[in-house]
């Protein structure tokens, strides 16, 4: 048990290594997050003008809400692990996994804590610069059931993100090109994830069908189990429903693993 622990924990350390050489790259996409940021608050204050509330929360609770978004993508969305892991099926590094006692998925999944270690620490940089700017827009409820659900709902946000992306990389055993099913993936969690719009401002019925699906929990959920728009019993359903998507995900993706392996081992001889 400490051994394998040990393999993992020197992954990460070398992920966070690796991930720091280039902390100016996040540094910089942090940096220009902040001009989304001000479209945001130029789009959602035109939206509000004449209006108090929409769906039931006003203009402060609403930008809180997107500014909270912009944080969570650094510390928990998955960038490029999906081209990453395709680039090591495709140049033939993934061999080296195959003759040693190490978990793939597990190795794969230490270098991304570390990666969003970085970016999330690097992106507090040019909040901190923008604090002055936006800290009256800034208002979140104080109920502590909120913290007790939102850290696991945080933790397996972020492995859904990543297993999906894992998902995608797997698939380069099969595709020599998966940049299409990334893009697509992309526009659709960028709708369904709630990244444009709050969700709840969907029609209710296509809003519960959104629940179903795990794009809901990788961004939306968290964000909005930590800003206040939905209530305790809705998020402890979603919870387990999480917990369900995390399962699935994981038996996808070692399924992947096993076929596309006896694929590679066909073609590589």
């Amino acid at each position: 048990m400490l051994a394998a622990f040990e393999k993992y924990r020197h992954a990460f350390l070398v992920g966070l290594q690796s991930n720091i050489v280039y902390r100016w790259n996040f540094a910089v996409r942090g940096f220009f997050s902040l001009f989304h940021l001000a479209v945001v608050f130029i789009l959602w204050g035109a939206a509000f003008a004449g209006s108090e509330k929409i769906g039931g929360f006003d203009l402060r609770q609403t930008l809180t809400y997107f500014i909270t978004l912009l944080v969570l993508q650094f510390f928990i969305s998955a960038f490029n692990e999906d081209y990453q892991i395709s680039e090591e099926i495709r140049s033939g590094l993934i061999n080296q996994f195959l003759l040693k006692p190490i978990n793939y998925y597990l190795y794969r999944f230490s270098i991304f804590v570390a990666a969003r270690l970085v970016s999330g620490a690097l992106i507090l940089l040019p909040l901190l610069v923008a604090l002055p700017f936006i800290h009256e827009y800034l208002t979140f409820p104080t109920d502590g059931w909120r913290f007790a659900v939102g850290v696991p709902a945080l933790a397996m946000s972020a492995l859904i993100q990543f297993s999906i992306a894992y998902c995608f990389g797997m698939l380069t055993f099969w595709f020599l090109e998966i940049q299409g099913f990334v893009i697509l993936s992309m526009a659709i969690e960028s709708v369904l994830g709630g990244q444009i719009f709050p969700l709840d401002l969907l029609p209710e019925w296509i809003y519960r069908i959104a629940q179903f699906l795990p794009f809901y929990y990788q961004m939306y959920f968290p964000g909005a189990i930590i800003t206040g728009r939905i209530a305790l019993p809705e998020a402890l359903q979603g919870l387990i429903i999480q917990a369900g998507w995390v399962g699935v995900l994981l038996v996808v993706n070692r399924i992947l693993w096993l076929r596309g392996l006896r694929r590679h081992t066909a073609v590589g001889g």
